[in-house]
């Protein structure tokens, strides 16, 4: 377990991810198949280049999902009791096929459950990037997490 404990994390601090991801074609066209998403900005090549990218673009669902999934080995393996809820979404630049994205985390706030004695909460700021560092995308993440055992 390499998660960190509630009482671990500190506001303010910071994370750079060392674990990076290059996105692939099948990255998109499976996610966009077991999600059922058949918008043609994913999956038709044709389609695509006659748009403002000029190519096909990755789901932002698989890229929220990519960018928030680096961040777990460093932050909140095995610590974590679940997702209290993810708000200020944003995705500033589209995703493609090839690019690597890597990802900061930044600690934007902890309070102790009200109502759990052994959970506190906290709030999590991770932002991806591509490989030209351009910002991808954006979340603000609240997570409940166990305090260390007694």
């Amino acid at each position: 377990m390499s998660g960190l404990y509630y009482e671990e994390f500190e506001v303010g601090s910071e994370f750079k991810h060392a674990l990076t991801r290059t996105v692939t074609e099948m990255d998109n066209i499976m996610f966009c198949a077991m999600t059922h998403n058949p918008q043609p900005l994913h999956l038709d090549e044709e389609y695509s280049k006659k748009t403002m990218y000029g190519q096909r673009i990755v789901n932002s669902l698989f890229t929220l999902g990519l960018v928030i999934g680096v961040t777990v080995a460093d932050t909140t393996l095995g610590t974590t009791l679940g997702n209290l809820g993810m708000g200020d979404i944003r995705f500033k630049h589209p995703v493609f096929h090839g690019d690597t994205i890597n990802v900061v985390t930044r600690i934007k706030d902890k309070r102790e459950s009200k109502s759990r004695p052994n959970e506190g909460i906290v709030t999590f700021e991770h932002v991806g990037y591509n490989q030209r560092g351009e910002e991808i995308a954006y979340v603000v993440r609240t997570g409940l997490m166990k305090k260390k055992p007694a």
